[in-house]
């Protein structure tokens, strides 16, 4: 097993380091905050929290949520605007730091990239630096499925978006924080996972990662 000072050394040695955006960039989960906006919050947060401990094929999730949902273009755009995503204490200064050192930050999440593009840009991160799963509309708006070919729509989709950046960009050393199994099961290919308990503890995931934090000022 890595020693807590091996890891330590690791993360400072890392040129991209990769978070998960649900629980962890930000305080909530988004696809519960757009079912609460639609009034189906109840059933679709107990979905969550199953496919967040891993007990449920991430695909399978995503769609029995969003076919829950059925949220419109207009309802996406209201939420984001009426009910911006709240940022975790910590992340904006841990991502500056990270991007004096030029560390490249990417965002990789199971969630909307409506959503996680707002987020990127209060961090001063590229819309190319952002993973997410993209949502489909009818001409008239009204909710038509997801995107199913984004590596991120499936189980073991975080760890492909590793590999494509290890491979497109040759980094030597990539970490990965997250609260979720999702998260966990991207390393490898990440060379280090840090599980993040600040907004919600995953029992998983605490008791299985190596390295553990619940404050992200503990990372600067």
């Amino acid at each position: 097993m890595v020693s807590h000072s091996e890891l330590r050394e690791l993360f400072c040695a890392a040129d991209a380091v990769c978070f998960d955006v649900d629980s962890t960039v930000i305080r909530e989960e988004g696809i519960d905050e757009l079912a609460k906006f639609c009034g189906v919050e109840d059933a679709v947060s107990e979905m969550t929290r199953r496919a967040m401990g891993g007990a449920v094929p991430f695909k399978a999730a995503l769609t029995e949520r969003l076919s829950l949902i059925q949220p419109s273009r207009e309802q996406v755009q209201r939420l984001i605007a009426e009910h911006p995503p709240h940022l975790t204490p910590g992340i904006r200064e841990l991502v500056s730091r990270l991007q004096e050192r030029n560390v490249q930050v990417f965002l990789i999440s199971g969630g909307f990239r409506s959503i996680v593009e707002h987020v990127a840009s209060k961090l001063n991160i590229p819309p190319t630096n952002v993973f997410a799963n993209r949502l489909k509309f009818y001409f008239n708006g009204e909710y038509a499925g997801f995107d199913e070919m984004q590596p991120t729509a499936e189980s073991g989709g975080k760890g492909k978006v590793i590999k494509l950046l290890k491979e497109k960009f040759h980094f030597k050393k990539i970490v990965m924080i997250g609260d979720g199994a999702t998260d966990m099961e991207a390393c490898p290919p990440a060379d280090v996972f840090i599980g993040f308990g600040g907004n919600v503890i995953r029992q998983q995931v605490k008791d299985n990662a190596e390295w553990y934090e619940s404050l992200l000022e503990d990372f600067l």
